[in-house]
């Protein structure tokens, strides 16, 4: 079945859980379908299978992460030559225009996981033949379809500044033309209000290891806050997140990244990627339930007697983001793994590799490096390694800067927070932020770079701190906080486009 995502129209597939998959959010999209009139929605099997289709968008959303980093100091685009992988390129170069297929696919994806939300709200209370299908849990339930709903438009907000806004039902072909982009101070409205929803009926733990919590919502509200300059509220909800005590730092910070890191300790909120699907497709390479991201950064031409596989040296990390870790940093080797210097101390492991054809650094991203046996069937495709999408380390960090930036500051817990997250770092206390005032904002702003390098906060953060212009090169105020509205969407839906593109 062809889908049609979003010129503003999407026609929703929704899909069924397969209870055999390694991970819940696994499915068949061969078994995906369109509803008639009153054909769904009638049983509480219906209702969770469908609340699984709306997460199947945020695997979707793939390319936000190397985007995040791409166009920040983070890392560049890399790959075979100028002309591969072309919309990262443009990115990377800031000549980016509104024909961009990256950026034209993650507007599609957050418009589709709306979509698929939309539905689910709109037929809460009674289905399509005016039935109440009432079940335990079901409030719990809806919880999720909240928070996904809110992280879809937290998704466009961040990239395109206004968007249009909707939450009362899907779209349909009708409604094309009607819809103007909302700003995006109603935009974070309607966010806070699904999270808000979403944290007063979820459970501190699921049974299912990757569905969302309160506390994942707490923490997405909190972040949404930061980005708001709410930082009393955001002070107040992150720090329910830490008081909680269901979450601790790990002591190794590679083994975060490991597949048997996956949903850890540390783990507040996880993208769920698997290899297990048979479903891979080389016309949509983001729309599997494979990490496609992962084949991307790997080392091109890889042999030797390693844990690593071979990919194709795109998302390169930056000699300038190596430069930013002090010695004894333990997440400079993970974050910006350098394949020579490996190769050079471990000479019995045989290693050979191709150099990075395009704007090589030599440094590869080691928290996603593809590694043999993770991957299965269409092997670029189809890796199982989940998105760490909110850790603890960052909600350790957020209500860092909360606390300083807060109406009345507590330097003291600002401090407390980031210096837990340097103490890992680099296993003694002696690399403590003894700062206060702006000092110790800027300190917790280069600590967020240097612990969650390489996924896809960067350009994020230094739009929303104001540091981009003078840390980006190509950037220009006033045009390049956010990305072009796909020209798709100028053109069929009437929207207005971003200045200056």
């Amino acid at each position: 079945m062809k889908k049609k995502y979003i010129k503003l129209l999407s026609m929703v597939a929704f899909v069924a859980a397969l209870a055999s998959c390694k991970k819940f959010v696994d499915y068949n999209p061969h078994e995906d379908f369109v509803t008639t009139e009153q054909d769904y929605l009638k049983s509480e099997s219906d209702y969770r299978s469908l609340v699984i289709s709306a997460y199947s968008p945020l695997q979707w959303l793939n390319q936000m992460v190397p985007v995040g980093d791409i166009a920040s100091d983070n890392s560049v685009s890399g790959g075979e030559s100028a002309s591969d992988v072309l919309s990262l390129q443009q990115i990377d170069d800031y000549t980016n225009t509104p024909i961009n297929s990256t950026m034209t696919d993650l507007w599609q994806v957050a418009y589709e996981g709306i979509n698929r939300a939309n539905y689910l709200t709109e037929y809460k209370d009674k289905n399509l033949a005016g039935q109440n299908i009432t079940f335990a849990g079901k409030d719990a339930l809806y919880g999720e379809v909240y928070f996904l709903r809110s992280y879809y438009y937290f998704s466009l907000v961040r990239m395109f500044g206004d968007v249009p806004l909707f939450t009362d039902k899907r779209l349909g072909v009708s409604d094309s033309r009607t819809l103007k982009r909302s700003p995006k101070a109603d935009v974070y409205k309607a966010i806070e209000a699904d999270l808000n929803s979403a944290i007063a009926v979820l459970p501190a733990v699921q049974t299912q290891k990757g569905r969302i919590t309160k506390y994942a919502a707490q923490a997405l509200l909190g972040k949404v806050y930061l980005y708001e300059n709410k930082f009393d509220d955001a002070k107040t909800i992150l720090e329910s997140v830490i008081t909680s005590n269901a979450f601790t730092l790990v002591p190794d910070f590679n083994s975060i990244f490991l597949a048997a890191g996956e949903n850890g300790p540390e783990s507040v909120f996880e993208i769920q990627y698997t290899n297990g699907s048979p479903y891979y497709n080389w016309g949509g390479v983001t729309r599997g339930q494979g990490n496609y991201s992962v084949q991307q950064c790997g080392i091109r031409g890889l042999n030797g007697n390693t844990p690593y596989a071979a990919g194709w040296s795109t998302n390169l990390p930056s000699q300038n983001l190596a430069a930013a870790y002090a010695a004894g940093d333990q997440r400079k080797a993970v974050t910006t793994f350098d394949i020579e210097a490996y190769k050079n101390a471990n000479p019995s492991l045989g290693i050979t590799y191709q150099v990075a054809p395009y704007k090589n650094t030599g440094l590869y991203n080691g928290k996603y490096l593809p590694r043999k046996g993770e991957t299965s069937g269409q092997v670029e495709l189809n890796y199982l390694n989940n998105f760490r999408t909110i850790r603890y380390a960052e909600v350790l960090l957020m209500a860092a800067e909360a606390n300083n930036r807060s109406t009345a500051p507590n330097d003291v817990k600002a401090q407390g927070y980031l210096n837990q997250v340097r103490q890992r770092a680099f296993g003694d206390a002696n690399h403590n932020v003894t700062a206060t005032g702006a000092g110790l904002k800027q300190a917790i702003w280069d600590e967020r770079r240097l612990e969650l390098a390489m996924e896809g906060d960067r350009f994020f953060d230094l739009v929303r701190t104001g540091q981009a212009a003078t840390k980006i090169t190509g950037f220009k105020t006033g045009k390049n906080e956010v990305f072009p509205v796909p020209q798709s969407e100028v053109d069929v839906s009437g929207l207005t486009q971003n200045p200056g593109y």
